[in-house]
């Protein structure tokens, strides 16, 4: 019995996706194995070991109200080393504004691709935009730890997990923790100063080798 012409077409069809799918997958990279974090059991321990990771991403949605404005958006950070990316996606037709860092110089995408070099990040997105995030200390406080270039004062809960922080002039406040690589980690973070409000929601943290 001879297959009729349609279902030949079919299966050539079918067989054709396949390989391109195939070779696809072979073009595209993987991403490294992300790994679990150590036991943070004491507030020495969670400094110390989240003090020492170097290569995490996280991604989430942020809430920003500075005096009458505000917006909300998606929100991503990857780290790798001193180097970092920030992305807030989508608020009040700005389009998708991404900050980057490598420990010296902090650099801001707009929506029309425009680099800028930031002398003062959170002064000049604050004169930009009408609010700011404190992207200097913002890796750590993501974390959970305070900033380690500056005092701080720090309130605990009952499980050793920072709870408010203090340091500079922004006020940090931890509301919930939930599971990120095997560990509590934070998943509601409020940042506030005289001027500006962040509200950051962490749905997915990935950590990797240093």
């Amino acid at each position: 019995m001879f297959a009729n012409a349609s279902s030949v077409k079919r299966h050539s069809r079918n067989i054709f996706l396949a390989a391109l799918l195939v070779a696809i997958a072979g073009c595209a990279v993987t991403p490294p194995d992300a790994v679990n974090l150590a036991a943070l059991d004491t507030w020495e321990t969670r400094n110390a070991v989240l003090g020492g990771i170097r290569d995490w991403d996280f991604k989430g949605r942020i809430a920003v109200k500075a005096g009458d404005d505000g917006f909300n958006a998606k929100f991503s950070w990857t780290q790798r080393g001193d180097e970092f990316q920030a992305t807030v996606s989508g608020p009040l037709g700005i389009g998708t504004v991404r900050i980057e860092g490598d420990g010296t110089d902090v650099t801001l995408t707009d929506k029309d691709g425009v680099e800028t070099r930031l002398d003062d990040a959170e002064a000049e997105l604050l004169w930009r935009y009408g609010w700011t995030i404190p992207v200097e200390s913002l890796r750590y406080w993501a974390l959970g730890i305070p900033d380690p270039a500056e005092p701080a004062n720090t309130e605990l809960d009952d499980e050793n997990r920072l709870q408010r922080l203090e340091q500079s002039d922004w006020t940090v406040e931890i509301s919930r923790y939930a599971e990120g690589g095997g560990q509590q980690m934070p998943r509601i973070l409020m940042a506030r100063n005289s001027d500006t409000r962040v509200r950051m929601v962490i749905d997915r943290w990935l950590f990797f080798e240093n």
